[in-house]
């Protein structure tokens, strides 16, 4: 059921934006596809509140996209720090190599080519392209799909195929040609403050008098939410281990898996009996708790792949991509104070 025309869709949301959406963030400031896709890849399961001081650090180090290719990945993966979903770093910083070396520093101008490049899907793709050069693409983050699965009652969890190919229909449906990267700011805007997950202020939004969930009072239930299920705890047992010169023995671990590239405390692979405990605390991912012990090592001790460590001046940890709860327990182990 529609209640509503894409034309209407489309004016009331353009109204919303000139009105009351965002126009001072810091990546709307002198506006270029470098800075829309910086700031788009940082937004992907990140507040934009959590992203912006990540964002001015982050640009104040890499201005532009050869810089950030030209850039050590360690370099990126320290001023993503913080972040989480370390693959968005490593993939920022291959995209832009790519970016600098095929396209000699500007993005493409077509959606096909840009979803071919590392970490960019078909709705960050569809942002840069839309806010940046005002081309006609749909987008589909969560903001989005949260406001266009209440207005139309989508039922079912979205990361379930058949439910996101009915919400790209209907991005693709109601989007217009023209003011197409304003239309996307204002649905992110709408989804991010008014229509939010929580506690939707559906009294202010522009959408309210055609929204089938306002309608029928099931702004609770919809979207739907992915079905519930048990995150399971594991377990790990690290390594403090300092030298003679009072260096600190760290890990650097693989590209993939969690805290992919960082430097982190190297796991003991057989535990043993004498053991003097350092600290312990816990660490929620997405998908399971990781129940962290600390003990004292030395380097007898055998632990992870041995090509991957190395001794670190305690001084330079602050150099240094650290996970951030490695990162809280060294900083708070060794009195050092957060630059």
């Amino acid at each position: 059921m529609k209640t509503i025309t894409s034309t209407q869709f489309s004016k009331k949301l353009l109204q919303f934006y000139d009105q009351q959406g965002r126009k001072d963030l810091p990546w709307q400031q002198n506006k270029s596809a470098y800075s829309v896709w910086v700031s788009e890849i940082m937004l992907q399961q990140t507040q934009v509140k959590t992203v912006i001081p990540y964002y001015l650090k982050f640009i104040s180090s890499f201005a532009t996209v050869e810089l950030l290719a030209k850039a050590d990945v360690d370099e990126v993966l320290h001023r993503w720090a913080g972040l989480g979903y370390y693959s968005r770093a490593r993939n920022l910083h291959a995209c832009a190599k790519i970016v600098v070396e095929q396209y000699q520093g500007e993005f493409p101008l077509d959606l096909e080519s840009m979803v071919k490049l590392p970490g960019i899907g078909e709705s960050t793709g569809g942002a840069i392209l839309s806010l940046a050069y005002g081309l006609p693409e749909a987008i589909l983050d969560g903001n989005v799909k949260r406001v266009l699965a209440r207005v139309f009652l989508v039922d079912g969890w979205y990361g379930n195929t058949q439910v996101s190919k009915a919400l790209w229909q209907l991005s693709r449906e109601y989007t217009p040609k023209l003011r197409t990267g304003d239309f996307n700011q204002a649905m992110m805007d709408l989804g991010a403050d008014i229509c939010n997950r929580a506690k939707p202020r559906c009294e202010e939004c522009p959408l309210s008098k055609h929204c089938l969930a306002n309608l029928q009072d099931k702004t609770k239930e919809y979207p739907h939410r992915k079905p519930s299920k048990k995150i399971p705890t594991k377990q790990a047992t690290m390594l403090l281990t300092l030298n003679k010169q009072n260096q600190i023995q760290l890990f650097k671990r693989p590209p993939s898996g969690i805290w992919g590239g960082l430097w982190s405390l190297p796991e003991e692979t057989h535990p043993s009996k004498k053991t003097i405990l350092v600290d312990k605390f816990k660490h929620t991912f997405s998908h399971f708790h990781l129940q962290i012990k600390v003990i004292k090592g030395s380097q007898t001790n055998r632990v992870e792949d041995n090509s991957a460590l190395a001794w670190h001046n305690i001084g330079d940890l602050t150099k240094l991509a650290l996970p951030t709860p490695i990162k809280k327990f060294l900083y708070k182990q060794f009195k050092i104070k957060e630059k």
